[in-house]
């Protein structure tokens, strides 16, 4: 198993590889110094461009249509709650 600082330096790799830069990109110093197995990794706050540009990106990714089928029934059942 991937340690979480390489699980976000392997997340900043990526999101660079795309030209995404989070500069706040790291691990949440509160859970990351708790004994739970699972550091938060914090995402961190980023300027309005480049939330605009990370937007294109994930928008620009294929999806598979069997995950939007599952996420609109699910979005379908918690309406009907």
């Amino acid at each position: 198993m991937r340690s979480t600082e390489e699980i976000v330096e392997s997340l900043r790799d990526a999101l660079a590889g795309v030209g995404v830069v989070l500069p706040s990109l790291g691990i949440d110093p509160v859970s990351g110094a708790s004994k739970e197995p699972f550091a938060l990794v914090d995402l961190g706050r980023c300027n309005v461009r480049t939330a605009e540009q990370l937007t294109d990106v994930l928008r620009s990714l294929p999806v598979q249509e069997t995950l939007r089928a599952r996420v609109r029934q699910v979005n379908r059942e918690s309406e009907s709650r």
